[in-house]
């Protein structure tokens, strides 16, 4: 499969496993997944068909991992992102001192007055390495990199969760422990 294909495969995924799953028939179960045999049955038959090895192809293939099978490969899901309301079942973590957080110019503002807030999903996303928080903030432009005092913050209360795919997750981070790179 070709790099467009792969990319608008899987923007279609990422827009029903994370945001609007009932737009072609499906409910995420708990933990957000949902049967892989119902996902291709779905997709199909909204005009978008996949097959088995190419959605194979998009889970292990793609550099972000933003999805998973379950142990038995009979289940998906999106491996944070959501803005429908799901529960990951993720059990809260110790974060690595220092995390990274990309953004646009645009967005700073806000974020010296607010810190970074979830807006619309579940919760606000760091990256373990400035390179790809990099790559991150580049999707909107030239990039902004934010270190984040994430060992800080920990002390003071903030509760983070580790994804599936390395991407740390935590409910907000107040601008004292943002540092422009």
């Amino acid at each position: 499969m070709d790099t467009k294909q792969t990319t608008r495969l899987s923007k279609f995924l990422s827009l029903h496993l994370r945001h609007q799953p009932a737009a072609i028939g499906l409910s995420l179960q708990e933990g957000g997944w949902v049967g892989v045999a119902e996902l291709l049955a779905a997709c199909a038959a909204h005009g978008t068909p996949i097959s088995p090895a190419e959605l194979a192809e998009i889970v292990e293939g793609s550099d972000k991992k933003r999805f998973a099978f379950d142990a038995a490969g009979t289940r998906i899901r999106a491996q944070q992102g959501h803005s429908v309301e799901v529960d990951l079942q993720l059990a809260p973590a110790v974060p690595p001192p220092v995390l990274y957080h990309g953004t646009a110019p645009a967005a700073l503002p806000a974020i010296r007055r607010e810190g970074l807030q979830k807006m619309d999903r579940h919760h606000v996303h760091l990256s373990p390495g400035e390179e790809t928080a990099r790559r991150v903030g580049a999707r909107r432009g030239r990039p902004v990199i934010l270190k984040i005092d994430a060992a800080g913050l920990h002390a003071a209360g903030g509760v983070f969760y580790e994804s599936g795919n390395g991407v740390w997750l935590v409910d907000a981070v107040p601008h004292l422990f943002i540092q422009e790179l």
